[in-house]
């Protein structure tokens, strides 16, 4: 059931653009704190960057110790889902391997290390032989050593959406689904196919649409749209009683169990790249890693757009200027993120100090960047 009203409310204290993980997440939150709430979803909840990813929820991400607090923080709401929301996530535990190939990763995974632990990041440094044991698929002849990393699980991502947004209805929000936004006045008036709302506050938590909605306010939001493609492939009969990590390559080639098959991740073809050449350079890598899964056939699995930024980290911040928010630009990390995503903007919205300096979030922290983008 989509709860769509017959029509929409003519005011509400927050509008929240975008039902994914992102905008439910700000939904219950707000809603749960008491703020009039109403979200708008262009299509189905969740139909977005949401259903597009490869279903982990991780707390290490290497090289920025910011957006592994953050997750860090949603892991602990996630573990506490069902209880909150009455949805459970059936979340797996199938931990994360992090290979590195070069001496300067594991240079920089050495220098980081306490930092991510500070983050509070359950990360060990792993020998090739040791990673070779935890996904048996791997060639350890091919890497110099792993990040391990147990906190990590396969989850639901349908659920996650399900639960936040439930848990906003009881809470009192308003959902609206089939309900693009078309239109930002200055006054807060959104303007859709189903009539006009005045908000005193708006949140862009649009993903792949979000630089769009920003901009009909007026606002810069620098995400843009990444298409991605998600592959399968058959399990090697030797491994078919084995549940794999989430292994991630440097060369951005990922996999992980997917039921009695192997999810494969790897972008999706450049911009002068065909298909064909793209699925060859992925069988390559692919079978360099993973000897067992050379040749093997690759299948489609699904395909859709997320939404990313230039670095890589998300957006999440107020335009200084007028009563805009902004979540966006989680760059397929979005399901790691929700939970304090959410929090954050709640936050914000009632004038409160989160629960950790959002200045490195906002769209200032970028080059060329003005105090009017903050």
């Amino acid at each position: 059931m989509s709860g769509l009203p017959d029509r929409l409310p003519d005011h509400t204290e927050v509008l929240v653009i975008g039902g994914g993980v992102i905008g439910t997440s700000i939904a219950c939150h707000l809603a749960e704190a008491g703020v009039g709430t109403v979200l708008l979803e262009r299509g189905e909840l969740g139909s977005g960057s949401s259903g597009t990813t490869a279903g982990v929820v991780r707390t290490y991400f290497p090289g920025n110790t910011l957006i592994s607090s953050l997750a860090t923080r949603s892991m602990e709401a996630y573990h506490s889902f069902a209880e909150r929301t009455g949805t459970d996530l059936g979340l797996e535990r199938i931990g994360l391997l992090v290979l590195f190939t070069e001496e300067q990763q594991v240079e920089e995974y050495r220098r980081t290390e306490a930092a991510q632990r500070a983050a509070g990041v359950d990360v060990e440094l792993v020998t090739a032989a040791e990673a070779a044991r935890l996904n048996p698929l791997v060639d350890e002849g091919t890497i110099l050593a792993a990040a391990w990393v147990p906190e990590a699980y396969a989850c639901d991502p349908a659920a996650i959406v399900r639960g936040y947004a439930d848990a906003a209805r009881k809470a009192g929000a308003v959902l609206h689904t089939q309900t693009p936004v078309t239109g930002i006045d200055p006054d807060g008036r959104v303007h859709t196919p189903a009539g006009t709302i005045r908000a005193d506050t708006v949140v862009c938590a649009a993903g792949p649409w979000a630089g769009e909605v920003a901009a009909m306010a007026d606002v810069r939001l620098p995400a843009a749209t990444y298409p991605i493609e998600m592959l399968l492939t058959d399990t090697p009969a030797g491994a078919a009683q084995t549940t794999l990590p989430m292994t991630m390559h440097p060369s951005s080639l990922r996999i992980r169990s997917w039921g009695d098959r192997i999810l494969v991740g790897m972008g999706r073809p450049g911009a002068d790249e065909s298909r064909e050449d793209w699925l060859r350079r992925v069988s390559h890598h692919l079978g360099s890693t993973f000897p067992e899964l050379a040749d093997n056939h690759l299948d489609h699995g699904w395909s859709g757009n997320l939404d990313i930024s230039p670095d890589g980290m998300a957006f999440i911040g107020r335009d200084p200027s007028r009563p805009f928010l902004y979540a966006a630009g989680f760059s397929g990390q979005g399901l790691c993120q929700a939970p304090a995503a959410g929090e954050i903007i709640r936050d914000l919205v009632l004038g409160k100090q989160p629960w950790t300096d959002t200045a490195g979030l906002t769209t200032a922290r970028l080059p060329g960047a003005s105090a009017e983008s903050a």
